[in-house]
This record gives C-alpha cells, structure tokens and sequence, in this order.
C-alpha cells in the first residue's frame, strides 16, 4: 500500500463518506460490484478516495430504479462508450418519472380546488348557470354494452389515461343523451369522459358545448337518481327552457372521501336553452 501516492480510506471512513453503513459495502464486495482496493494481511479493507465517484454512480442508478445485477452486468464491462448509453438510458428514465410527478401535482392540485369548492355549495339547489367550453377526452361509445362490460370499458378507460398521462384529477364522469333521460334509461351512458384543463396535442378531444346548463346535485346511490332528474325537468319547465342534446353526470363525492353511498354526491349539468 503506497500512502505517498495514494489516499486509502477504512471501510468506516469511507461508508461515512458515502453515507451509507459499513454493511452495504461489505455486501458489494461479497457479490462483486465495488470491492476495496486494498486489503492487508489481517483482512483489513481499504478503499481508494477515487473510489467514491464509483459509488455514487451506482447510488444514482439505485435511485432511477436499475437493479444491483444490472449494475453488476454493466461493471464486469466497462467502457466510455457503454457508460455514455447507460446515462442516456437514465436521462430518458429521469423525463418519464419527472412527467409522472408532474402529472400527479396536476391530480393533486384539481383534486384540492374541487373539493374547496365542493365545500362551498348548497348540493339541495338548482341553478342556471352558463358554462364555458370544456376539453374532454372521451373513452369508447358504451351505448349498446352489457353491464359486464361497463366494467371493462371502466378499467380500460383508466388505463388509457394513465398509459397516456392523461389523468388531469379531475373525476371521470358520463356523458348521457337527452332522449335517453327522457325515456326514463338513466344509466344509458353514451360517453365515459375526464376533463382536459390542457390538453395534450395527439389525442382526439371532444369539445363540451358551452352555454347554458341546468345544474342540480344528487344526494344519494344511482338507485335513487331519478328522482333528482325529476326535479331537475320540473325546474326546466318552470324556467321554460328547452331540453338540449347533451346531459353531463359526475361524482362530486364518492367512496374517495364518503362511506356511505346514501351520502355521495353526483353533480348533474343539462344543456339547456332559453
């Protein structure tokens, strides 16, 4: 061991270094990824202070979620060039998981404004309000489908939102056809859909028409929804608007924060005009 040249550490000194216990590095030597650099006769470890960039490579690939036997495979072949492709490899991995904890700041931040302002209304109240235009991503037409496939379409419509990081927070709700409701089918969705606030460029999109909405808010499970919908067409003919195409339905709350499905809440907008 030549102390002139260079700097040796005790496997102390250097898990101190790295911020790690004397354990995990005894556990690299032992399947050999990172082994001293020296050993004396009685057994002692030492490590090299150039030895700690090496670590903290594999720190780094630890993090980003590489496995220690892929690590492992990469250090029995070392070169400039598979190293320089091994940190494109993870700068690709890094922009993805970046992606994806801005997508879920996004859920959480639509998620805390829609329940601060849940907070604020009177569910017991009708009112005629003008909406603006709204991005939707649709799932597929689930006019004609058998409750069994409802599921399906459900599940496969959640994975195509997190697949395509199209999950905004905002609560997947259905798109009904004013003639169904009038015949009294109330469960007869046309459309699944999710509101886009920004929507990303490659996806088709159906825009919600603006104007005028009768809005009313279900107290209950969908057994009892009809009788809201009553209400809701009373007030119409009070107001005498006219029914028009679209009807909007979604959870406001739902097993997420209530329960009881006596005490969800189900936010219904009917297209209407004067």
């Amino acid at each position: 061991m030549n102390e002139k040249n260079v700097k040796f550490l005790t496997t102390g000194e250097f898990a101190k270094l790295c911020k790690v216990n004397k354990q995990t590095l005894f556990y690299y030597d032992q399947i050999g990824l990172l082994s001293p650099a020296y050993k004396n006769e009685k057994g002692y470890r030492f490590y090299s202070i150039n030895q700690m960039e090496f670590f903290h490579v594999i720190d780094l690939l630890k993090e980003l979620g590489m496995s220690l036997h892929d690590i492992q495979q990469y250090t029995h072949n070392k070169s400039p060039q598979k190293f320089l492709s091994l940190m494109y490899q993870q700068k690709e991995e890094i922009v993805r998981k970046r992606q994806e904890i801005e997508m879920k700041e996004r859920q959480i931040e639509a998620k805390i404004t829609l329940m601060e302002e849940a907070s604020q209304i009177d569910f017991h109240q009708i009112t005629l309000e003008h909406l603006p235009e709204a991005t939707l991503y649709l799932s597929r037409n689930i006019e004609n489908i058998t409750d069994e496939k409802f599921i399906e379409v459900i599940s496969e419509f959640i994975e195509e939102l997190n697949e395509s990081q199209l999950d905004s927070g905002y609560p997947i709700g259905g798109i009904i056809k004013s003639e169904q409701i009038l015949k009294g089918k109330f469960s007869k969705y046309s459309y699944l859909y999710i509101e886009q606030p920004n929507p990303v460029d490659g996806h088709p999109y159906f825009k919600a028409v603006k104007g005028d909405f009768l809005i009313g808010y279900h107290i209950g499970d969908d057994k009892t929804i009809h009788t809201t919908y009553q209400r809701l067409l009373s007030e119409l003919e009070r107001l005498q608007l006219t029914l028009g195409e679209y009807i909007f339905e979604e959870y406001v709350y739902d097993t997420v924060v209530k329960n009881q499905k006596e005490d969800y809440v189900t936010k219904i907008m009917i297209q209407v005009s004067k």
